[in-house]
């Protein structure tokens, strides 16, 4: 189905299924409001203008799953999609050494009006056919696929395919195991790492709490239609493979902690950290006997700290990096400096003696 010209993003295919596939740099075609953007048309045909390949290849795996995909209109230079609003990248004026003439005047407004008629509308998109299979009971898995060059900056890059991923693991472990058991020359976050606040992926996978994944493929393997259809036939059994790995008690919603970077836990390991980090609890009790409950209630800070880093702790024993300080958020409710604003009275110079010995003895 070719794109709707009213609309700056291509949705590729009517099926519902679980995969959901994205492609934020399809294209390199440009508005015609916009010219070539002072570039010429052997520039317009490089990397620099979009994800060389990546388009095929999502819309045969698309094909190949009876699902529907995603995928740009109009090319990255355009405004990049894979970018957070606030991102100073979102419009490039500069991109590898090419001067970008019709971005070099655009200013804050130019931008922002970029954002409101073309990247608004296709993370919308993306959004819309979420909820769409949510409203059927399905749990999406979203699918990114770009491409990267063979070589940057004269230097030679040796994978195949790179596996993109931030703090959710569930789909990507299995993919680089998988696309290393089938002799790939795989990237774990590399050419390029996952972790990009504010990217796709960020912003429809981990603060949905959804699986997701960003597959990379080197440009001179999908380079050619027959290529990149060739590509996808690769791709599918190792992505099946992983799919089954995954399991489905894995493939249910997760929610975001409350705190900044967007860490996801299914219910299952939610249940397991904190039954941990409640057993460290129980076991530090046993062994303050020498204080009576007044004076643990006097300790209560001392307390909820401790149970954030077993929180921490235990999280980390099921791959999940939790900062110190996000950690403490799940456990106060708030940010710890909120609740400390809000409830806590300065201590007696006796209690904070009495803070000091206790913190000492069981750090």
């Amino acid at each position: 189905m070719p794109p709707d010209p009213a609309q700056p993003f291509e949705l590729y295919g009517k099926g519902l299924g679980p995969l959901l596939f994205v492609c934020d740099h399809a294209s390199n075609a440009l508005p015609p409001a916009y010219g070539s953007l002072g570039l010429s048309a052997s520039l317009l045909e490089t990397h620099i203008a979009y994800d060389i390949g990546a388009a095929a290849v999502t819309r045969a795996l698309a094909t190949h799953y009876g699902t529907n995909a995603v995928l740009a209109r109009w090319s990255r230079l355009l405004v990049d999609l894979n970018r957070g609003a606030d991102d100073h990248t979102i419009v490039m004026k500069l991109s590898d050494g090419a001067i970008i003439e019709g971005n070099r005047h655009a200013d804050r407004r130019e931008i922002e009006s970029r954002i409101a008629e073309f990247h608004a509308p296709y993370h919308a998109a993306i959004e819309r056919a979420i909820a769409a299979r949510r409203e059927t009971g399905i749990v999406p898995v979203l699918v990114s696929i770009h491409s990267f060059t063979p070589v940057w900056k004269n230097v030679r890059r040796p994978w195949e395919i790179g596996i993109l991923w931030d703090r959710d693991g569930r789909l990507a472990r299995p993919l680089l195991a998988g696309f290393a058991r089938t002799g790939f020359r795989t990237g774990d976050n590399e050419p390029y790492s996952g972790a990009l606040e504010n990217d796709c992926m960020y912003v429809h996978g981990t603060m949905n709490g959804l699986p997701h994944v960003l597959i990379e493929i080197r440009q001179d393997l999908i380079a050619t239609p027959e290529a990149a259809l060739a590509m996808a036939a690769r791709i599918v059994p190792v992505l099946d493979e992983a799919l089954t790995e995954m399991g489905a008690a894995k493939l249910a919603f997760t929610r975001p902690l409350p705190a900044g970077k967007g860490v996801t836990m299914d219910e299952r390991t939610r249940e397991q950290v904190e039954a941990a980090a409640f057993r460290r609890l129980v076991a530090h009790l046993r062994e303050r006997h020498d204080v009576q409950n007044i004076d643990l209630m006097n300790l209560a800070g001392f307390c909820r700290n401790c149970l954030g880093d077993w929180y921490r702790e235990a999280a980390a024993g099921h791959g999940l990096a939790l900062e110190k300080d996000e950690a403490r958020e799940i456990i106060y409710g708030m940010k710890p400096a909120e609740w400390k604003a809000r409830y806590q009275k300065e201590a007696s110079a006796e209690q904070k003696a009495a803070f000091a010995a206790a913190k000492k003895t069981h750090n």
